[in-house]
């Protein structure tokens, strides 16, 4: 506990480097989600945050990754498989690993956010990795090849500019918009009721890991067809990234409806 609050006290002076979906992204699920919580979740959430919203604290794990204290959360925010496997054996590999991943300790935190015998630092602190995570598994690169280290080996051009396949969909496509993380998630937040319901029934983390491991593998095919990407890639995956930016800010805050209920 003492560790993560140093982590906060330092957090401020940190570079915002970008990890998946970027500062914009992970801020912008925080907005949405918050947009859609319910009066007691949100004032579970006040109590447990204090000043601090669940958009500026939704890139509070990306940053401590790089103080030693924490060095050992940097597997908290992926799954690697191999590609090309069905729904169910798929989510048999996720639950079958037993090293610390965003899927197992989303859980965890999952868990200890509920848990009322934990002090409120540490439910906290739980609160603020729940909130990191649930985005990070909604990236669809984050759930691709240890080999290449989910998309980051693959190297790409877009636009005339080196890139890589992993840090075009952390951050890439979002600053291709040019819109602050205010702006996208008051842009994103309006969800039809249907689209909604939909989503939000959808409740297993393990479920949000095949859809974006579906449209990783998609994404692979894709750079390995052509590496040179030009002004219609972003227009070609823009619905995509919205819904899945959408879909992780109202699915977390299904999870703290449910959780503070």
């Amino acid at each position: 506990m003492k560790k993560f609050l140093f982590a906060l006290a330092v957090w401020a002076a940190l570079p915002l480097h970008g990890w998946a979906w970027g500062v914009e992204g992970h801020r912008a699920i925080g907005i949405i989600a918050e947009n859609h919580l319910t009066d007691k979740a949100r004032r579970m959430v006040m109590d447990l945050l204090g000043s601090q919203s669940l958009a500026m604290v939704s890139t509070i794990p990306d940053e401590m990754r790089y103080l030693p204290e924490f060095k050992e959360t940097g597997p908290w925010h992926y799954v690697n498989t191999a590609l090309g496997l069905a729904h169910d054996p798929y989510l048999a590999a996720v639950k079958a690993q037993v090293e610390p991943n965003a899927y197992n300790v989303l859980l965890l935190k999952i868990k200890e956010m509920k848990d009322p015998a934990k002090t409120r630092e540490q439910r906290a602190e739980a609160l603020t990795f729940v909130v990191h995570i649930v985005g990070d598994i909604h990236q669809p690169m984050h759930t691709g090849r240890a080999e290449d280290k989910g998309g980051n080996d693959i190297k790409l051009t877009y636009r005339g500019k080196d890139t890589n396949l992993h840090s075009l969909w952390d951050s890439g496509l979002l600053d291709y918009q040019g819109l602050t993380y205010t702006e996208l998630g008051t842009q994103y937040s309006p969800v039809p009721a249907t689209l909604l319901k939909t989503w939000q029934a959808t409740t297993s983390p393990a479920e949000w890991l095949f859809e974006s491991y579906t449209i990783a593998g998609q994404l692979y095919t894709e750079a390995a067809q052509n590496a040179n990407l030009d002004y219609r890639y972003y227009p070609a995956h823009a619905s995509v990234v919205k819904q899945r930016i959408q879909q992780a800010g109202v699915r977390l805050a299904a999870v703290l409806n449910e959780a503070f209920k």
